[in-house]
């Protein structure tokens, strides 16, 4: 019998600005604790607290780490199929 496949994760793109801040700022031990928020980011789109906007059209979201230092702001797409990480705070 065939392995239960895990949680469907929605695919994440980066913004011009966000790639810039991982470059600049992500040393060798930030890069685990980055790769685990996006992986929480991917699995539930909804984690975090959501910023404003009336719930028509894309959600602008802020992700704190529980465990790691950092932060994320996103927008998820209406079905929740898309997220788009717009900035990146290690």
């Amino acid at each position: 019998m065939p392995a239960p496949h895990g949680p469907l994760r929605a695919p994440i793109a980066v913004t011009d600005s966000a790639a810039e801040q991982m470059d600049a700022t992500a040393s060798e031990a930030e890069l685990p604790a980055l790769n685990r928020a996006l992986v929480v980011v991917a699995v539930e789109p909804d984690v975090g607290e959501p910023l404003h906007g009336d719930g028509t059209g894309p959600r602008l979201r802020q992700y704190v780490g529980d465990v790691d230092p950092l932060r994320l702001l996103c927008w998820v797409s209406a079905l929740q199929s898309a997220v788009v990480v717009a900035f990146i705070e290690v």
